[in-house]
């Protein structure tokens, strides 16, 4: 059973959005990897409220910002693109192109469903040079394995189980902000 998660925006990210001034959306999503989860808020009346907390999976190698290290990369991002809108459930993707319902290979490896393509926001840090995360094709996506969520197990991108990420999908704009956090 999962601790309770904090019902309000992290002040780290706050203080990010601030720092770089990036203007907080109507969403936002907060990649915890201590605890392997995601929680979603949304802000009403002028306050970002949690809306939804679900299991996720980040990188098994850890956290980390550098290109080909396989590690999920932490700080402020937005949604740059979405794939996959109106494919199947359990769609598989290579390229960012769907492939079919068949898996091959490893199922934990398979990116499924929905593509949600992130891009960080902090030049220096996960923007640009061998830290920029779209470059490293860090995605929210569909996990053939969805066993593997709650604990590390993907390369670097964030897995979801497709019950949460096709709502997340049709409810979230590009542009929305995904805050990943170690804690």
């Amino acid at each position: 059973m999962q601790p309770p998660a904090a019902a309000t925006l992290p002040t780290e990210l706050l203080a990010a959005t601030e720092r770089l001034r990036v203007p907080l959306t109507q969403h936002v999503s907060v990649v915890q990897v201590n605890t392997q989860t995601t929680r979603l808020f949304e802000c009403v009346e002028g306050i970002h409220r949690l809306l939804h907390t679900m299991p996720c999976s980040t990188s098994r190698f850890g956290t980390g910002q550098v290109k080909d290290s396989n590690r999920t990369p932490l700080g402020l991002h937005r949604i740059a693109e979405k794939i996959g809108d109106g494919q199947s459930v359990g769609m598989v993707f290579k390229g960012r192109q769907p492939i079919g319902l068949e898996i091959t290979g490893d199922p934990a490896k398979a990116i499924t469903t929905r593509i949600l393509w992130l891009e960080g926001l902090d030049p220096g840090f996960n923007r640009s040079g061998d830290v920029d995360t779209h470059d490293r094709y860090i995605y929210i996506h569909g996990t053939g394995d969805e066993t593997t969520l709650g604990r590390p197990a993907s390369c670097g991108c964030i897995h979801l189980a497709a019950a949460d990420l096709v709502p997340l999908f049709n409810l979230l704009p590009s542009g929305t902000l995904v805050w990943i956090t170690e804690n």
